[in-house]
């Protein structure tokens, strides 16, 4: 019996599976797909945008050099102070210009080659994935598909046919269809699609009358990218598309007309799918011993590149608790945790989905709403909202502890160890800017469940003591002489 039996072997599965190897815990992957690769996880289909939380996750496990160089994108020095994003992306279309942040709305961003997000594609996550998770002794099956779920209050197993694969827990991270989510009872609610939504590639007769980028229109909006032939529609049609079969060339073409309001001539479809803005997610990502993480927890358009990333973040969160759970070695509530912190996220997400879908509708409200939101969103306060919307979540515990729920800045000591180098290995660190021996005293109890690292640091930010989860979250901050009552309460509570 496996500790955990994962279902799907996607970025989520994968993240997650590389989390409970990394903890010592036996796992096995089911996939239901019997090869890993295909047009849709390679460039540019399977093309996506990693935000910086998800970077920084790669960052944490020491797999962010090789994520850059399997998505093709060059390392760059880390500088002395911290520098404006990058790109912030966009809100329904309307780009953000990065040069507009109030970094002063940020004083804890310090200095990491994870400030900013990249693209990537699903083919380079995965492949970095995958081989982290064989190194930790994580068994990937493929061509299985899970039929039946049965749990008790000892174990769960996963059926395929007449083959079991029993387990102490079982995740499904088998994306927006979940077997998983169906099979173990998962209640799944949400709101309906307002529209179907197309992307193709394929061979334009007469590509210079689409213009580059996004393109929001009276009908809808579409989008070219780099790629030629690489495009997107958003149709509102209410999701009444048949999303049962890809659509056809003649299909694809009347709509792109429609909602481009050209007449660009489709020669040719390589490959084309669709999807909806459809915004569900279940009650809770755990019934008994069965969890959710990614899109079998939630699911909402692509808009904004979320999804994703979304997923990652569950299964950063996920996997440490669910390790040290089933090692015996957690506080009894520490996996309720993992529901009360991230279902208020997934709910955030689903809820800017809806925001950009709503004035995005072809119709006079939404134009007017949209003209409004433009015109906010060009100040250096609504460029500096959305930026902090799409950092990284702040799980809010109540209390006034400064820092206490936020993502850990990249704190460096004075011998340039980071705190990423410190979190490599998935254990919390208690980083000890004042080297007070009663905190020493404290972590050495908890074995190597805390990494304990006293001296100074570059630029402690006011700080004498910071406790962090393995995840990344600050789980306690000291003064500059810090409480050692204090800090381990906190230890008990997370470890």
């Amino acid at each position: 019996m496996h500790d955990v039996v994962i279902v799907g072997a996607g970025p989520v599965g994968l993240f997650l599976a590389g989390e409970l190897g990394l903890a010592g815990r036996s796992v096995l992957v089911l996939e239901r797909e019997p090869e890993p690769r295909s047009p849709w996880r390679s460039f540019p289909l399977g093309m996506r945008g990693l935000s910086a939380g998800s970077v920084e996750a790669f960052h944490r496990r020491g797999m962010l050099s090789p994520l850059l160089a399997a998505s093709d994108v060059d390392e760059r020095p880390v500088p002395d102070e911290p520098e404006p994003p990058r790109s912030v992306g966009h809100f329904a279309g309307t780009p953000l210009d990065p040069a507009a942040v109030d970094l002063a709305r940020f004083p804890h961003r310090l200095p990491s080659p994870a400030l900013d997000g990249i693209m990537t594609s699903l083919e380079a996550v995965e492949t970095v994935l995958a081989e982290r998770a064989g190194k930790l002794g994580v068994e990937i099956r493929r061509g299985v598909e899970v039929t039946a779920v049965t749990q008790d209050g000892s174990g769960v197993v996963a059926w395929a046919g007449d083959r079991e694969y029993p387990a102490r827990w079982l995740v499904g991270c088998d994306g927006g269809r979940s077997a998983v989510r169906r099979l173990a009872g998962f209640a799944f609610d949400g709101t309906e699609p307002q529209l179907t939504g197309y992307l193709a590639l394929a061979t334009l007769a007469d590509p210079g009358v689409l213009r580059r980028g996004f393109t929001v229109t009276p009908e809808g909006m579409y989008l070219t990218m780099s790629e030629p032939g690489h495009l997107g529609v958003l149709d509102f049609d209410g999701g009444a598309y048949d999303r049962s079969r890809p659509p056809t060339r003649e299909h694809l073409q009347s709509v792109l007309r429609r909602v481009s309001g050209t007449d660009v001539t489709i020669a040719e479809v390589h490959l084309a799918s669709t999807f909806t803005d459809r915004a569900k997610q279940t009650s809770t990502y755990r019934r008994g011993r069965v969890l959710l993480a990614g899109d079998a927890a939630h699911i909402h358009s692509p808009l904004g590149g979320q999804g994703l990333n979304l997923g990652i973040g569950d299964a950063m969160n996920l996997g440490w608790k669910l390790a040290a759970t089933a090692a015996g070695t957690a506080p009894s509530e520490l996996l309720d945790t993992y529901t009360a912190e991230r279902h208020p996220v997934g709910e955030r997400v689903l809820d800017w989905s809806r925001a950009q879908v709503a004035v995005m509708r072809p119709d006079r409200h939404s134009r007017a709403a949209r003209a409004v939101l433009e015109d906010l969103l060009a100040t250096r306060d609504g460029t500096t909202y959305v930026f902090e919307r799409l950092s990284p979540a702040r799980y809010d515990w109540g209390g006034e502890q400064r820092l206490a729920g936020h993502n850990a800045p990249e704190f460096v000591l004075a011998d340039g160890t980071t705190l990423a180098d410190l979190l490599h290995n998935g254990h919390g660190v208690a980083l000890d800017f004042s080297a007070d021996a009663r905190l020493h005293e404290v972590a050495s109890r908890y074995g190597n469940r805390i990494r304990y690292a006293a001296g100074p640091a570059r630029n402690d930010l006011g700080f004498g003591a910071v406790l962090v989860r393995p995840d990344g979250i600050v789980a306690w901050t000291g003064d500059r002489v810090p409480d050692p009552g204090s800090f381990e309460e906190a230890v008990r509570r997370w470890f």
